[in-house]
């Protein structure tokens, strides 16, 4: 964890992407037993895969480069061209990753309103399945996100997510879960990460943000869905030959980051608590549930303060015209919290003189 900062030390609260690697990770990639992947020679992917697979409930497992191309490749194992997935109208996979499901899989997008604790209206959701007629695409995947980042990094409890199972595979659909943050939400809620996926098809799940690996993320589900995903994955371009140099790292996160996560989600309360003192700020504090902040400014300078606030040292992301993002990851210490306060406390003091 990052210690109190100096004077003219940056503070990066960007995302969690930004986060280096321990000096553990460093030591087992350099130590890494290597092989070649694509022929599933590389003994360190085989072990990684097979962790995450336990860790997550799973059958089987697999390591690919991105979560973009995590959740690409599972909506394309589930959906042929011109089927559709209904996810939220927030939905990273729908926001943030190039329409990739139409573009390369021709996967239609049936979105849905987003709740504003992250879920989706189940009873919405059953009413957006097709019926069977020619003129319609066929409703094959369910898609959800948990936590959910738009939403505030918002946490989808057990509950709701085997209800939407069990909702899905009524109507014949799968369920896939963005997990890029499945282990914020798990130490959110003080449950394993498979709790959280019981019914679920298939999850991708990222090692390099809170976790602090350098590179990758795993997909996992049934053996058979994850045979057809590396088959995907090759046609993507992920397949990787001794890719044991970064899975190591993977391994690492597994076995030592998850639980530290509840350090990041304290550190967001922090945050969110003194932001809430601040006049001309908006944000309810109980809404913060991991690592994500989010939070709304009485006037349209969130541009204009993100990047006053950049020249002092501390980095956040305007979302919006009033609206502004900030993440808390391993390099940001409870001090740093408060020299984040302080800073942003002056820069709005001084915007609004």
């Amino acid at each position: 964890m990052a210690s109190e900062k100096s004077g003219d030390a940056v503070v990066d609260m960007r995302s969690d992407t930004l986060t280096q690697p321990t000096e553990a990770m460093r030591e087992a990639m350099v130590r890494a037993e290597v092989g070649d992947d694509v022929y599933g020679e590389d003994p360190t992917v085989n072990e990684l895969e097979r962790l995450a697979a336990e860790r997550l409930g799973m059958e089987a497992a697999l390591f690919v480069p991105s979560g973009t191309m995590g959740n690409l490749i599972s909506v394309m194992a589930h959906c042929g061209r011109g089927d559709e997935m209904i996810l939220g109208a927030e939905a990273h996979i729908f926001y943030y990753e190039q329409g990739g499901s139409a573009a390369l899989g021709g996967v239609h997008p049936r979105t849905l309103p987003n709740r504003a604790d992250g879920t989706l209206d189940l009873a919405q959701v059953e009413a957006a399945v097709r019926e069977d007629n020619a003129h319609y695409p066929v409703s094959r995947l369910l898609a959800l996100e948990n936590t959910q980042n738009r939403c505030g990094g918002r946490v989808l409890t057990p509950e709701y997510m085997a209800a939407a199972a069990d909702l899905a595979h009524a109507h014949g659909l799968r369920l896939h879960v963005d997990g890029a943050r499945i282990w914020n939400a798990a130490v959110a809620l003080g449950v394993p990460p498979a709790r959280l996926l019981r019914g679920a098809d298939s999850v991708s799940a990222c090692l390099s943000k809170g976790l602090s690996a350098p590179v990758g993320s795993v997909v996992a589900g049934n053996r058979e869905f994850v045979a057809r995903a590396r088959r995907l994955r090759k046609a993507v371009g992920g397949g990787m030959r001794q890719a044991g140099v970064i899975a190591a790292a993977g391994i690492v996160a597994l076995n030592e980051m998850v639980d530290r996560l509840a350090e990041d989600h304290a550190n967001a309360q922090r945050l969110a608590r003194g932001l809430a003192t601040l006049d001309g700020v908006s944000v309810d504090p109980a809404a913060v549930q991991t690592n994500l902040v989010y939070f709304h400014l009485d006037r349209p300078i969130a541009a204009a303060l993100c990047a006053t606030l950049a020249e002092r040292g501390v980095l956040m992301s305007p979302t919006g015209a009033d609206s502004i993002r900030a993440v808390t990851h391993r390099h940001v210490g409870s001090g740093d919290i408060a020299h984040v306060l302080t800073m942003f406390s002056d820069v709005l003091r001084a915007k609004a003189a």
